[in-house]
């Protein structure tokens, strides 16, 4: 069968690894950013409130951080094993690439992360912030090079092919600002805030309504620490979705623009035109009819697809029928999921609205509707982030490289079998692994933000607990300055 093949079946393991993948990018990048403001609120403010919330949330960035760690590289064996033919055809371009992110992101990660972590009490505030920024800048730098190596696969630039049919680099500022680089920068990296931004909207609105419905229980009294840091996590997501949700609509609109003048098949494709139409209508929904190429109860707009790509009530829209078919990317998954991914946004853009309103009337912590709302809305940036990479890798096809290297001419000499084995394999592992990740991260949001728990520094004072000295005695200050030492004198 087809779908059985070794290219179907390194296609599926690859698409299977990497939605696994993506989740913990988007969600480390927005809560590296959330920790780094965090403490710099903190340092600025002195606000106990602020570095009770960054003790918080920096133990589930560090579970999130691991595990994308391990997940992406997974990937890069893949590339060995199951696309040695795109691994050599084009690596001359994307291994310096995929090095530099190593070298530049993934050190400065590493070299500071365990200061973020465990460092504070060490190395004192000042340098701590310094640590937080250096992080959530490798998250930055990281999402960097490795978009621009996927958006070079998408629209190639700055190459040359030389005599063994390999890519090869003649301009590094063209391969790495490739003409669809920028707008996908700025559209994952407002993904990865809006993510974030739900989570910990979630988050604090489920905390919101427990916290209500324990104050309904007779003689129950408030938390105030953990209800004001509660309350301050929810207003600063609700802000960040007001606020960021409307410029992604619009980082959105540039970027379509952009797909149209490089990638029209992939746009025929989002909006599920066969026919080359001048003032096209919006396909809002439809059935995908690839046999008789045509879209069955179709729920249309009239012109709002010509207005939205080319801002003209009468602009011309590419339609699939303009492409040889063997050049046309699979129209029912990329229409399907595009729609998935502007759904969710529009009712992000929705819930920040509403928040506005409610902050306005001052009852954003009174509305148990929109905690309930909230609550559910916590995974829709995952959902939304996976479609639009589904919509950019399926709408890619049938090329790894656009236009120029086919997905049927990069795969390994492998056999079927063999694959077929390996994915059984990764789908057992990744489902144990990552779910046991994923569960325990969860347990670490139904608690609630601790009282107080921004004073002190784990890596300090859970072994001076430890070893049964009383933190604020002598013997404790002096165990702080020297460190925990153990029979090896190694400080720990």
């Amino acid at each position: 069968m087809e779908w059985l093949d070794a290219v179907t079946l390194a296609r599926i393991q690859f698409a299977f690894t990497v939605s696994f993948h993506i989740v913990f990018p988007a969600f480390s990048i927005g809560l590296a950013s959330y920790l780094a403001v965090l403490n710099g609120l903190h340092l600025w403010t002195g606000k106990e409130v602020y570095l009770t919330l960054f003790n918080y949330w920096k133990k589930i960035f560090a579970v999130a951080f691991g595990m994308g760690v391990v997940s992406g590289i997974v990937m890069s064996y893949e590339f060995g094993t199951n696309w040695s033919v795109f691994a050599d055809k084009t690596g001359p371009v994307l291994g310096p690439l995929m090095g530099y992110e190593v070298m530049s992101a993934f050190f400065l990660e590493a070299g500071f992360l365990g200061v973020m972590l465990f460092g504070r009490a060490r190395v004192g505030p000042k340098l701590h912030f310094f640590a937080t920024a250096m992080v959530a800048l490798g998250t930055f730098m990281s999402a960097f090079w490795i978009l621009s190596v996927n958006s070079w696969m998408q629209t190639p630039a700055g190459y040359a092919i030389n005599d063994v049919g390999q890519f090869i680099v003649e301009d590094w500022f063209k391969v790495i600002f490739n003409p669809s680089f920028p707008y996908r920068l700025v559209h994952m990296l407002l993904a990865a805030y809006l993510t974030t931004a739900f989570v910990v909207g979630s988050v604090a609105a489920f905390h919101l309504l427990k916290e209500r419905k324990r104050m309904g229980e007779p003689g129950a009294v408030p938390s105030p620490g953990s209800h004001e840091a509660t309350r301050v996590m929810f207003s600063m997501a609700m802000w960040m979705a007001a606020i960021v949700a409307p410029i992604q609509i619009m980082a959105g609109d540039a970027h379509g623009l952009n797909t149209l003048a490089h990638q029209p098949a992939k746009i025929a494709a989002i909006e599920a035109h066969y026919e080359t139409q001048k003032g096209a209508p919006l396909v809002l929904f439809g059935i995908p009819n690839a046999k008789e190429e045509r879209i069955d109860y179709a729920v249309k707009v009239p012109y709002l697809s010509s207005l939205i790509l080319t801002h003209s009530l009468d602009g011309v829209v590419p339609g699939l029928k303009e492409f040889p078919v063997a050049d046309r990317p699979p129209l029912g998954i990329v229409f399907f999921a595009f729609r998935s991914m502007v759904g969710i946004g529009m009712l992000m853009l929705c819930v920040g609205l509403w928040s506005l309103w409610l902050r306005y009337r001052g009852r954003l912590y009174d509305t148990p509707l929109m905690h309930r709302l909230a609550v559910l809305m916590g995974p829709s940036g995952f959902i939304a982030v996976l479609s639009g990479w589904i919509v950019t890798e399926v709408g890619r096809q049938p090329f790894t490289v656009y236009n120029l290297l086919r997905t049927a001419d990069s795969h390994s000499p492998i056999d079927a079998t063999a694959i077929a084995f390996s994915l059984a394999a990764f789908v057992v592992v990744y489902f144990s692994l990552f779910g046991a990740g994923v569960y325990y991260i969860l347990r670490l949001m139904r608690s609630a933000p601790g009282v107080g728990s921004g004073a002190a520094d784990l890596s300090i004072h859970e072994p001076v607990r430890a070893a049964g000295i009383v933190p604020g005695s002598t013997l404790a200050a002096k165990t702080t300055q020297t460190g925990v030492t153990g029979s090896r004198g190694d400080r720990t």
